[in-house]
């Protein structure tokens, strides 16, 4: 089918209790995985890309990769803009054809943040593109999103507050996760997600997942989180399969052999996920 947008199945999402995977994918292989894991689950799902997935290549051959797989498929896909840090790039990928679009403008001003998702969401919601913002900061680092923040937290008062003034359609909070690969065990504010739950309407999405224990996870999908973002371990499933393969046969030297050793880590990987998140069987 034809790519679909992300504010329909996120409501759904939200009314069922679940939540839908969002994965980050580099190249076509990856993209072939989370889909192959999707119509094997029978489960909605979203790819997605950063700013610095996209200085690899631009957001026409991702789209054009995401769309082609999507095409023959049966299950809902999304694609989506991951932390978009610019108007301009979240203009660049709304007329590649992206369905869904974040602006991410948690390392500025309260007012800053909410002039600059306003202004991304008067230029998408007229195509009926949603547009995913983000309030609090997500730690660690993703692609080349900046540091670590000492206050990353949302604030619930404030997190209404945005949602009014902005009209976004989803919530990326803060509550304690980072981006990368975790030192230790990621504690999570689940109070405060409670909280934040109660004062805002719309879906909200959880950012830096990947190594965060699967019990927490369904935790915040029970407080009210209806997109899940994974990259990292992403990343390191089929960097492990490659590896693998090489392992095995040093004098390896056709792409295709080890890279779809690699592209059955990640499948493996997302499927798991989507039984997490209960998004299994909701396609």
């Amino acid at each position: 089918m034809s790519l679909v947008t992300s504010k329909e199945l996120m409501l759904k999402a939200q009314e069922g209790g679940y939540a839908i995977g969002a994965f980050n994918v580099e190249n076509m292989e990856m993209v072939q995985a989370v889909l192959a894991a999707a119509e094997e689950m029978h489960s909605p799902v979203i790819m997605q890309t950063t700013p610095g997935t996209l200085k690899y290549a631009g957001p026409d051959m991702y789209y054009a990769n995401v769309a082609a797989a999507a095409r023959y498929s049966d299950v809902p896909v999304v694609m989506h803009l991951d932390h978009g840090n610019s108007f301009e790039l979240a203009m660049q990928t709304f007329r590649a054809g992206y369905t869904s679009i974040m602006i991410d403008g948690s390392r500025l001003s309260f007012e800053d943040n909410i002039a600059l998702t306003r202004s991304v969401v008067d230029a998408c919601h007229p195509a009926n593109i949603p547009v995913e913002a983000e309030l609090g900061k997500v730690g660690g680092k993703e692609d080349d999103m900046g540091g670590d923040d000492d206050d990353p937290y949302t604030n619930p008062e404030q997190a209404k507050e945005f949602v009014a003034r902005t009209n976004c359609d989803s919530l990326a909070v803060g509550i304690g996760t980072a981006h990368g690969v975790y030192k230790g065990i990621p504690k999570l504010d689940l109070n405060r997600l409670a909280e934040i739950q109660k004062l805002v309407t719309i879906p909200l999405v959880l950012h830096g997942t990947s190594g965060v224990p699967d019990d927490t996870v369904r935790e915040c999908v029970k407080r009210g989180i209806c997109k899940v973002n994974y990259a990292t371990d992403l990343r390191i499933a089929f960097t492990n399969g490659v590896k693998q393969y090489m392992a095995q046969d040093p004098k390896a030297f056709d792409p295709k052999k080890y890279s779809a050793v690699g592209r059955e880590e990640v499948k493996k990987y997302v499927m798991q996920k989507m039984e997490v998140m209960g998004s299994a069987g909701k396609a």
